[in-house]
């Protein structure tokens, strides 16, 4: 067959303004788009008399919704119905779609390829040029019939309830797995000694000395217990007065500023050779008392954070900080080390499980855009 004819977005789409003036005592849905062409989700749902502009635009559901600044960071997508009659600033543009050339489902995918945000990051000379209506007229779409528009789009949201399955049964194992840790963790728990972290896992410092000339890469922690990062290396000269310290496998890390929102780690072998400020708290645990796993996994618990923030005093964020004396004194529960390395097994075969699951959830989340770019490309070039 022929290629798909390209038409221009102006041809298919008719620019509305409808603004209104906002009621103080009334309550109003505000809805903002998400990058990289997310969608259109909710904002807030606030009384008028908390917008600062009272002159706002009205959405109808089915509208294609343009954000003036952020579209070329894929700030763009169809208005929901849910989201039927909810208002939004001047920053905003509102197209109306022709049902007769242009199925909107049909746009909603061709927004998220590539031919696209290409037309859309070729306005501008920067990533927050803002986009004008004309620019947005400009922009061209591949335009089969609209019969063949409703097949494809049939296509591909059969496509992606199977990836939203997929999905959802990797989400209901996981958190089966998770259930199951916390209920065997609670067992060896339940009548288990407690002793003082200082006995357990005490403090290790290895400061290092700083040369001029040298290299040092640092290590970061995620929060959340999402284990360790890697940093660009500084330079001697780039240290300056900053103290580092050596960190080695299998240490216990905890971000003295972010422990208590889970900033808790434990080294790993590609992370050998990396340091840490003194904002890192380094703990070795005693083999013969404790397994590094388990108190990780202890301390990342709800028991665990409690304990960590009672050691963390003062407002939110970096004012937060986590005292060594104080992480020392904490009395942690210490099962017969058999027990631990049998909760350890278990720990290893749910990460093992979930590792699985990162490359199926990598692959199934890829499925969507590579056959959107397939039935595009194809689309312009001719297809069977």
């Amino acid at each position: 067959m022929r290629p798909w004819p390209r038409v221009t977005l102006g041809q298919v789409l008719k620019h509305r303004k409808e603004f209104i003036l906002l009621d103080d005592t009334e309550q109003y849905k505000r809805c903002r788009v998400q990058l990289h062409a997310k969608g259109v989700v909710l904002r807030d749902t606030v009384p008028g008399s908390d917008i600062k502009t009272k002159r706002q635009q009205v959405c109808h559901a089915g509208e294609f919704l343009v954000a003036e600044i952020d579209a070329k960071m894929g700030g763009f997508g169809i208005v929901p119905e849910a989201l039927e009659g909810a208002v939004v600033s001047s920053h905003y543009f509102l197209f109306a779609i022709d049902g007769v050339q242009l199925d909107r489902r049909f746009l909603d995918y061709f927004i998220r390829t590539t031919g696209f945000r290409n037309q859309v990051e070729a306005q501008g000379s920067t990533n927050y040029a803002a986009i004008r209506p004309a620019s947005v007229a400009g922009y061209q779409i591949p335009l089969p019939p609209l019969p063949e528009q409703q097949a494809i789009v049939r296509r591909l949201d059969a496509l992606a309830d199977k990836v939203r399955q997929v999905n959802e049964h990797i989400d209901a194992i996981e958190r089966d797995a998770d259930q199951l840790l916390a209920v065997r963790f609670r067992d060896a728990i339940a009548e288990a000694p407690m002793r003082p972290m200082a006995e357990v896992a005490p403090l290790v410092r290895r400061e290092i000395a700083i040369e001029l000339e040298g290299s040092y890469p640092e290590l970061g922690i995620r929060s959340f217990g999402k284990g360790t990062f890697h940093k660009p290396p500084l330079s001697g000269a780039d240290v300056g007065t900053k103290r580092l310290f050596s960190i080695e496998p299998g240490d216990l890390l905890f971000s003295n500023v972010f422990a208590w929102e889970g900033a808790i780690a434990i080294a790993q072998p590609g992370d050998a050779g990396r340091f840490g400020s003194h904002r890192f708290i380094t703990c070795h645990a005693d083999p013969d008392i404790a397994s590094v796993e388990f108190l990780r996994y202890y301390f990342l618990t709800d028991a665990g954070l409690e304990k960590i923030g009672e050691a963390s005093p003062g407002g939110a964020g970096r004012n937060r900080t986590l005292g060594l004396e104080k992480l020392m004194a904490i009395q942690v529960s210490v099962p017969p080390l058999s027990t631990q390395r049998t909760f350890d097994a278990l720990q290893a075969k749910v990460a093992e499980l979930k590792a699985r699951h990162a490359t199926i959830r990598q692959t199934n989340d890829a499925l969507i855009p590579a056959t959107l770019e397939r039935i595009f490309q194809s689309g312009e070039a001719g297809h069977e």
